[in-house]
């Protein structure tokens, strides 16, 4: 089994995660002789050859580690010489209020109709925060005003965004501008917040809104789907003549990724890839779609747009540690190399079975789902067979399977 700890992000270098030698049964006097050290491609820990202490080395930044994923783990594992071993250690990284919400602009200005319906909704700009949980952007407020109320509305991923209420009828006559504040706030203690100003344009406007054909449109697409793809079509439809019915649209609510990645026709509602996807980094996004006609009525849907995991990902293999030199009587069973294996795909596209390539008196041994150590598995004699060019093969369960290769050289040494 892994040994496990939980710290919080952002603790100062050298920082006590656990006393590691002694949650794994070592000896403050085995320390010397057992080597324990840290085998990771990015090392945010070390271990004090003192006392075994895992100690934090580098800054741990939560969100730049995992984004907006609800947990966040560093695995990474510890070898042990004399006698050599793999121990698996994970580290729950926890969360803490580092951020405030930030909304991307200070003022917005929102038309509405003066013949807009009490009751009528408005999309306003979500504030984004990196935190997840509770520390995460939690609520919304609006300054008091009599002709609007504030709701606020859940995406399918569980981020919060506000919509605008009308709760008394517009007169451009009589008022053509409101000056509104929203406020976002987060559940961190002590909380964070940020505000915006909303201008409120009362226009003149016609007597039927576009209106899109669905509310949310889901679409399933693969990673490796080509720049300039085509990915689906939003259509909403005015009843009205002339330029009351010509509809524009625009993104809205998105961020500076989604813009790289995706491109949206003005005028014939359809979205296309400009970017590469890629499922390793982001499995689905849900992207605001504002149709707008010539009288100023809006309408608004949301896009839901799944990324399908491809294989385009081949094994990693990672030689931890070697003994090139093995002594000819070697007991069968004797550890030679630690092997580590890395897929970046997931589901069976990630699996991976290791395996040697060619007739050697060694095989392959699996400790944990991607760690090996090749051992000793049959007689060894330096005067027939001096050394082995020994060939590891990594390969996916994909389809087709993918698979990488890595050659060590062992010496085999004489015995008395």
């Amino acid at each position: 089994e892994p040994i496990r700890y939980a710290i919080p992000e952002e603790l100062d270098r050298g920082s006590l995660v656990g006393n590691l030698a002694k949650d794994l049964g070592f000896g403050v006097g085995d320390l010397p002789t057992r080597n324990l050290r840290v085998i990771a491609e990015k090392k945010f820990f070390t271990v004090s050859p003192e006392n075994g202490n895992l100690l934090v080395s580098d800054r741990i930044d939560r969100e730049e580690i995992c984004g907006k994923k609800s947990t966040c783990v560093l695995e990474f594992e510890m070898v042990a010489e004399k006698p050599l071993n793999f121990f698996h250690v994970t580290v729950l990284i926890q969360d803490i209020n580092d951020n405030p919400p930030t909304f991307s602009q200070n003022i917005t200005e929102l038309e509405i109709s003066e013949l807009a319906l009490t009751g009528a909704t408005f999309a306003l700009e979500s504030a984004q925060d990196p935190d997840v949980g509770v520390n995460s952007l939690q609520q919304y407020y609006l300054s008091p005003d009599p002709h609007f109320s504030l709701i606020q509305k859940e995406n399918l991923d569980g981020s919060r965004y506000p919509e605008l209420v009308l709760k008394a009828p517009l007169d451009r006559e009589e008022q053509p501008h409101h000056h509104l504040v929203l406020t976002a706030v987060d559940g961190g203690e002590p909380s964070r917040s940020c505000t915006t100003q909303i201008r409120v344009i009362v226009a003149d406007a016609n007597d039927n809104p576009p209106v899109f054909t669905q509310d949310m449109y889901r679409v399933n697409v693969a990673e490796n789907l080509p720049a300039g793809s085509s990915v689906l079509k939003v259509m909403a439809i005015d009843m009205d003549e002339g330029i009351n019915a010509e509809i524009i649209y625009a993104f809205i609510n998105i961020g500076k990724e989604v813009r790289q990645l995706f491109k949206l026709d003005s005028k014939t509602g359809e979205l296309t890839t400009i970017g590469e996807l890629d499922f390793e980094e982001r499995d689905s996004y849900t992207i605001g779609v504002e149709a707008k006609d010539g009288g100023h009525h809006t309408a608004y849907c949301k896009v839901q747009i799944d990324i399908s995991d491809e294989n385009d990902n081949a094994p990693e293999i990672t030689l931890a540690s070697e003994s090139q030199h093995i002594q000819e009587d070697a007991e069968l069973g004797t550890a030679v190399a630690l092997i580590k294996t890395h897929d970046l795909d997931s589901g069976f596209n990630g699996e991976i079975l290791c395996q040697l390539k060619g007739n050697f008196p060694f095989k392959i041994v699996q400790d944990t789902k991607n760690t090996y150590r090749l051992v000793t598995d049959g007689a060894l004699d330096r005067e027939q067979i001096p050394e082995y060019n020994v060939t590891i093969t990594a390969t996916d369960k994909g389809n087709p399977p993918l698979s990488s290769s890595k050659t060590i050289t062992l010496h085999i040494l004489d015995a008395a």
